[in-house]
């Protein structure tokens, strides 16, 4: 008998177990919280932040440093100061459009990433508390603005680098270091919707507003749909950014500000789509070189590429070794003499040459944007 009570509080006491493991490793979930009532808190906490702290000094080299105004101190805030104007940029996400607010403490020199590109920078996270949650200490490392990338940065990144430039390289060291001067620097101030939301990160509470200083010191084009066009040439309108609105958690009703940046209008972007222009044809299909316009014919350099690129490209002087001249660039749909003149239709069987003009002139409109070419069967 006492054997038997003695399984039965074993057996009691392993259910408890059990029991008390299944609730740890099952919480409750927490909904996430309204997007648009979130912002009104995060940007009231920003606003007040902008106006109660000021620009204690910012380097030579554009490291920044913040401060609390003291009770009773006269310094000028950052919502008030002149030498680094505030500047903001209204971000739709989530169906809330925020007004990102950001110091520009240098433009840089270079080129503007797209939202999308991978870029080399240097960067000190923080709290509106002061406290610092991570940073690079001043040391640049790579990172993909695209949002659908395995290691994505947070929305806020994508949407503000790009209204910054990159600087200028130095040449190689004997170590191989290389420095950049002029490079774009700036703070920006990150409502909680563009950065870890509900979800937190270490150091950082769930909803938090973030404020990042940065120096973007270089940037690598990319190509998302590996048609031998980059993201950045996608850009129809050419503002440095594009979104895919298939995401419809992201952009549920996108405002007309924001373009689609898709020439087929088949509801997929340029950058992600394969066939740009509809017409069953890929992309790289149709700026395939053909073989007869690659490397040296007949004593004239074509290039050394199996594709078009965008634009004509000159040899780059800092790599005598390559000839990177690319005469040509992606042609629009040709302009010379048909092939059998006697025939004024033009048609697959009969197509006009193209003019050395299709491959370079201005404003031009490139094949794989042009849905009547190639031509279609009669």
């Amino acid at each position: 008998m006492n054997k038997f009570k003695y399984y039965f509080i074993l057996l009691l006491a392993g259910i408890a177990i059990v029991s008390c493991s299944k609730d740890h490793d099952d919480p409750e979930t927490v909904p996430l919280r309204d997007y648009k009532e979130q912002y009104k808190a995060d940007n009231d906490s920003i606003v007040k932040y902008l106006n109660t702290h000021y620009i204690k000094e910012v380097t030579a080299n554009f490291d920044i440093t913040i401060e609390k105004i003291p009770a009773g101190g006269t310094q000028t805030s950052i919502m008030n100061q002149t030498v680094y104007p505030l500047q903001s940029r209204d971000v739709y996400n989530h169906d809330v459009t925020y007004k990102v607010y950001y110091l520009s403490l240098n433009k840089g020199s270079g080129e503007a990433p797209l939202n999308s590109d991978r870029i080399f920078a240097s960067y000190t996270g923080s709290l509106l508390n002061g406290t610092v949650f991570d940073s690079s200490y001043g040391v640049g490392r790579s990172f993909e603005l695209y949002l659908y990338a395995a290691q994505s940065v947070i929305d806020g990144w994508g949407e503000i680098f790009p209204q910054f430039k990159t600087g200028t390289p130095s040449a190689p060291a004997a170590d191989g270091t290389i420095t950049y001067s002029d490079f774009g620097a700036g703070v920006m101030f990150l409502p909680s919707g563009l950065g870890y939301y509900g979800s937190g990160q270490d150091a950082i509470p769930a909803y938090s507003p973030l404020v990042f200083s940065f120096k973007l010191f270089s940037l690598q084009r990319l190509d998302h749909d590996f048609d031998g066009v980059f993201d950045y040439q996608e850009d129809l309108n050419g503002d440095g950014y594009i979104y895919d609105f298939r995401d419809t958690a992201r952009y549920p009703t996108p405002p007309a500000t924001m373009v689609a940046d898709d020439t087929d209008k088949d509801g997929v972007p340029d950058y992600v789509d394969t066939d740009d222009d509809g017409d069953g044809y890929s992309t790289y299909y149709e700026i395939t070189k053909p073989t007869e316009h690659i490397g040296w014919v007949n004593g004239v350099f074509n290039g050394a590429s199996t594709y078009y690129p965008w634009d004509p490209v000159i040899d780059n002087p800092s790599t005598p070794n390559t000839d990177e001249t690319e005469p040509r660039g992606i042609p629009r749909r040709p302009t010379g003499p048909l092939k059998n003149p006697a025939d004024p239709t033009e048609s697959i069987d009969n197509p006009k040459s193209f003019l050395p003009a299709d491959y370079t002139a201005a404003g031009r409109k490139r094949i794989h944007l042009d849905n009547t070419y190639p031509y279609q069967k009669k």
